[in-house]
């Protein structure tokens, strides 16, 4: 068994963004630069976006928190986007979900530019990914197909299930695996909370991406000898353990599971550090125009 170590991946991929920074700099360019916007005092979120300004500072991006408070208006918001979409000096935007409920996330969604929707939710980045074409991705499904390709883990012709069939990480997934190149060409299967036998399902996977949202939903007799398991799975749970009061769970029972697996992802440490990064990467392709021209 080997140990997928997203946190040493994704401070690599950090290294190399910031060369990259200095290099446009010594050539004249500005530095990249993210906008985010927080709406009310989610923990989560908070913790989050505070996180995603301390790794611009990191590899020389400039960054902007915009925040409001949980009674904004949905029209003050919107504004907002248009505002930032109108902004020159400012390449990707980000609005951290979740919103409340009286703001429609889709509104919000959508009428952030596609060329500077950096964590890739807007339909016509959705749209372009689906067919194959150069788009902004959905940071979460990105670190995963990263940490493959880092970590050189065959896909072609392997059986991939995915559990979970959310539009931020299930959905897109699941395209990104089946398309025809690399990592991918993979034959996937969806699963989700109405699938019936499941554990039938997941025994013939050899790649199980884990990503229910449920704290060890996944145990060792759903899992086959030899699996590669990404557990995508970050719930907040109560720990006496910790100074927060909590700790971060994943979808799979890794003592029990992480024995019978080729390679395995760990909560912490997995995903969620190449979540982060991947917006990174994004943040600076919004920059260069490498995508939207």
């Amino acid at each position: 068994m080997e140990l997928i170590d997203g946190k040493a991946t994704a401070a690599q991929i950090r290294k190399e963004i910031k060369e990259e920074v200095n290099s446009l700099l010594k050539q004249g360019h500005k530095a990249p630069h993210l906008a985010a916007i927080l709406v009310g005092h989610d923990g989560a979120s908070e913790t989050y976006v505070n996180l995603k300004v301390k790794d611009c500072e990191e590899v020389g991006f400039r960054s902007t928190l915009i925040r409001y408070e949980d009674n904004v208006s949905e029209k003050e918001l919107l504004n907002k986007v248009i505002e930032i979409n109108k902004n020159d000096e400012i390449d990707g935007v980000i609005v951290q979900l979740p919103l409340p409920s009286h703001i429609s996330e889709e509104k919000v969604i959508e009428t952030i530019d596609p060329s500077k929707d950096v964590d890739g939710f807007h339909p016509v980045n959705v749209g372009r990914m689906s067919i194959g074409l150069p788009c902004f991705v959905s940071a979460t499904p990105a670190g995963v197909i990263e940490l493959l390709r880092r970590y050189k883990i065959e896909t072609e012709g392997k059986n991939c299930v995915v559990i979970g069939r959310s539009n931020i990480v299930g959905k897109p997934m699941s395209i990104l695996l089946a398309q025809k190149k690399y990592p991918g060409n993979c034959t996937v299967t969806v699963c989700h909370s109405r699938t019936k036998n499941m554990k039938e399902v997941t025994s013939n996977a050899d790649i199980i991406i884990a990503a229910m949202g449920q704290p060890g939903f996944v145990s060792a007799d759903m899992v086959r000898e030899g699996a590669v398991v990404i557990d995508v799975g970050t719930t907040r749970i109560p720990s006496t353990e910790t100074k927060s009061g909590f700790k971060l769970a994943g979808d799979v029972k890794f003592d029990e599971v992480a024995p019978k697996c080729s390679y395995i992802t760990p909560v912490p440490g997995g995903v969620g550090p190449m979540t982060r990064v991947s917006l990174l990467k994004n943040t600076l392709s919004a920059a260069k125009k490498e995508i939207y021209r």
